[in-house]
């Protein structure tokens, strides 16, 4: 074995051995209950796995964010505790920059640099940010991953595949196995930073003409595999802008923006900005920021590009809950990649397609959500749950995940902005002139003149 492989494997024991208890104790207390009637207090055990895995640098705490957003995917009480969840990995000292930074640029890597920040700016799930300028007065972040992170995602994968088997077997009524391949297929892709910078000239070029929505651009010559150098985007926190009780103007600026961002990618390109958390995006608070407001796209590691034929199951679905077509809705999940589905678990997965198409049904401006309870979304998860295993299961397309989460999750940014647009209007916009070869000739054109490379 050697030297590289040894530290990789000696790695990834290490970090099986601090979060196998959590998974265990999650298999141990779920395995109790069912089999043996021992009741636990599941509530509880949830809290002490999110204090386990908040703790932790690596991709965990991003899978369990993932998973909490799919119907079925985790125990209800350990989806409503992940969900949650927030980075807080300490910072790495200087002494670790310092020797990071010279094994990526060499040992005269400072002089890149017109200026280097010693202390970490942000910490990301995967590495830390410092903010830097060049020798031309730009200003730059430099995202450094943090040590050994390939063994930790690996640990982490196999942690996360014992836990959703065991829980299919106990409990699920998904088959979630495709879904494991491509959570764990888009975190390996996270690790290679040269990814990522293509992933940005990809999201420049798809969204050149949108002014509200700002992409870092990336600085090739100061790119590695563990090292991305970017320019700087000014922004603020969302949360914190909230705080400040903003006109539902501004509130209104955000959301549009974020529409576009997220969803002009999917349905011109098939593309996908996966993960889409609070802390990877800046609000641009108009006159503060720049003159027009809008939003910075940070964080562009989970990126998906769909086949085209998926997108067109996407819009014909849409299609059937505007109408009430269940024969259609069937076609649609089938193109989506659910197969062999009976009518009455094709239903079930329809009531979860309603909830999600509703707020692009009516032509009217109005909230993301009519209801005022922030748990309405679960209280359908969990109605889709148990229509599932009331009608014998389903196995999970790999398509499904980041598409659900990228629904839900800016669904929930949408409900604390309290905006008010006409979110139909935004949508068929968006697809008034969609068709499947239109989308496959700019997908391709896109993906080359930004050099993305193809799955790993």
């Amino acid at each position: 074995m050697s030297d590289r492989e040894s530290s990789s494997f000696f790695g990834e024991v290490r970090r099986m051995a601090r979060t196998s208890g959590a998974v265990t104790g999650i298999a141990a207390r779920v395995a109790g209950e069912r089999f043996l009637g021992i009741k636990t207090n599941k509530d509880a055990h949830a809290g002490d796995l999110k204090a386990i895995l908040g703790g932790l640098k690596g991709p965990m705490m991003k899978v369990a964010q993932f998973l909490a957003t799919i119907p079925d995917a985790l125990p209800e009480e350990y989806a409503r505790e992940l969900a949650t969840l927030q980075s807080n990995a300490p910072p790495m000292g200087w002494a670790f920059v310092n020797r990071r930074m010279g094994t990526e640029l060499g040992a005269n890597w400072q002089s890149n640099f017109a200026e280097f920040g010693r202390e970490a700016a942000a910490a990301a799930s995967l590495g830390q940010v410092h903010r830097a300028k060049l020798k031309d007065g730009t200003e730059v972040a430099c995202k450094l991953q943090y040590p050994d992170m390939n063994s930790v995602v690996e640990a982490d994968l196999k942690q996360l595949k014992l836990g959703m088997q065991l829980y299919r077997k106990m409990d699920s009524a998904l088959d979630n196995e495709d879904a494991y391949a491509e959570i764990a297929e888009r975190l390996r892709e996270e690790l290679d930073y040269t990814r990522e910078a293509a992933h940005q000239r990809l999201y420049s070029l798809i969204l050149a003409d949108e002014p509200r929505v700002h992409v870092p651009t990336p600085i090739d010559h100061l790119t590695t595999r563990r090292l991305l150098t970017m320019t700087w985007l000014k922004g603020g926190s969302i949360l914190k802008r909230l705080d400040e009780e903003p006109s539902l103007e501004e509130r209104n600026l955000y959301a549009e923006a974020l529409f576009q961002a997220w969803y002009k990618p999917v349905y011109r390109y098939g593309v996908i900005h996966g993960d889409p958390h609070l802390g990877n995006y800046q609000v641009r608070q108009p006159g503060v920021h720049d003159e027009v407001g809008g939003i910075s796209l940070l964080d562009f590691g989970v990126v998906r590009i769909f086949p085209p034929s998926f997108i067109t199951g996407v819009i014909t679905l849409y299609e059937a809950v505007r109408d009430g077509d269940d024969d259609k809705a069937h076609h649609a999940f089938e193109s989506w990649g659910f197969r062999n589905l009976s009518r009455e678990t094709m239903l079930v997965l329809k009531s979860w397609a309603d909830f999600l198409y509703e707020p692009l049904l009516e032509d009217k401006v109005r909230f993301i959500q009519q209801s005022d309870d922030p748990t309405h979304g679960r209280k359908v998860a969990q109605a889709v749950h148990e229509g599932l295993k009331r009608t014998g299961g389903v196995k999970i397309p790999r398509e499904f995940p980041l598409m659900d989460r990228a629904a839900i999750g800016l669904g929930s940014v949408f409900f604390r902005l309290k905006a008010q647009r006409n979110w139909h209007r935004m949508f068929n916009e968006l697809i008034a002139d969609y068709s499947e070869e239109k989308l496959a000739q700019r997908q391709a054109a896109a993906l080359a003149e930004a050099r993305v490379p193809g799955p790993i």
